[in-house]
């Protein structure tokens, strides 16, 4: 089949981090077009946006969107009108209804929406699933602390709202553990840290119940300095099921498992391009419904102000 032909919208870090190279990486997709309001990319069509990308004679299939969640929903639905696949970076927007909407208009039209989790993709996280199938779980904890600085250096819609704050990387715990675990859970505790000059959390600190009572804590931080943190912990009766560095690694009852280089990005853009071929979608939301409830039911605490 020929490879689909995908126009990148918003090439910032993530894209350039990220997307690119794991484009280049996968076989059946091809980089012919970036529509972006401050970089262009040598050897492909540039576009100021996707509005001029869209109206233009360039021919294209799908669109990744790399841009902020706030916009994106106009940005997917132009896309999805003009008849392309459309796969969204993490978070997939700014709130519930805009992506379930979105779910709709691609299934009327028969196209492919891809709403990914990157963190997800990671090489520990379907053989944790198995495992934990098999196993009675006592608790879960959480910790995923980084450095804003570092990741999101000068990116004010991270801050405003509708950008998450700590929940943009929050969101990549949430992924895997609503994949990971056998039954759903619920928040009953949401504690969110405010900076005083920020309209978005730097910290928060979450307490989940599985269906069967067993209880989830989550502890989010974007202060980190130094090495960073990205762990999930199970208990079990069987003894501890371990996922550290965002998913990548696993260590089981004190053993490693999996250890593996970062493949996320040219795993989503290989699913995607299953996705595409066979006509389905896959849009699981459920990790943005938890920070949903977080913010429904989340007591606000100030702290003091933020500088980048």
């Amino acid at each position: 089949m020929a490879p689909i032909r995908l126009a990148i919208v918003g090439l910032g870090k993530i894209a350039r981090d990220q997307h690119l190279g794991a484009i280049e990486a996968t076989d059946g997709v091809n980089l012919v077009a970036v529509a972006s309001r401050n970089a262009q990319l040598e050897g492909v069509h540039c576009f100021h946006d996707i509005a001029d990308l869209l109206a233009s004679d360039v021919e294209i299939d799908a669109v990744s969107l790399c841009t902020p969640p706030q916009g994106r929903f106009a940005q997917a639905k132009a896309a999805l009108d003009a008849g392309k696949h459309v796969m969204l970076e993490k978070p997939p927007g700014a709130s519930l209804s805009e992506v379930y909407a979105l779910e709709a208009l691609a299934k009327a039209k028969g196209l492919t929406l891809f709403s990914t989790w990157h963190s997800r993709a990671a090489a520990a996280v379907e053989p944790a699933r198995a495992l934990l199938a098999k196993r009675k779980i006592k608790t879960v904890s959480v910790e995923w602390k980084e450095d804003v600085r570092h990741w999101h250096p000068g990116q004010a819609w991270i801050w405003e709202p509708g950008g998450l704050g700590v929940f943009d990387p929050g969101i990549n715990a949430l992924s895997i553990v609503t994949r990971i675990l056998p039954e759903p859970f619920h928040l009953v505790r949401s504690d969110l840290t405010f900076p005083a000059n920020r309209a978005a959390p730097i910290a928060a600190s979450l307490a989940f119940e599985m269906v069967s009572g067993t209880p989830v804590s989550a502890e989010f931080d974007w202060r980190q300095t130094g090495p960073q943190t990205w762990d999930i912990r199970v208990e079990t009766e069987e003894g501890p099921v371990v996922l550290t560095h965002g998913g990548s690694r696993l260590i089981v009852d004190g053993e490693p498992q999996i250890v593996e280089e970062d493949r996320e990005y040219r795993n989503l853009y290989r699913d995607f391009v299953s996705l595409v071929r066979s006509g389905t979608s896959d849009t699981d939301f459920s990790p943005l419904v938890h920070v949903a409830d977080a913010f429904m039911l989340g007591r606000r605490i100030q702290t003091e102000e933020f500088e980048d």
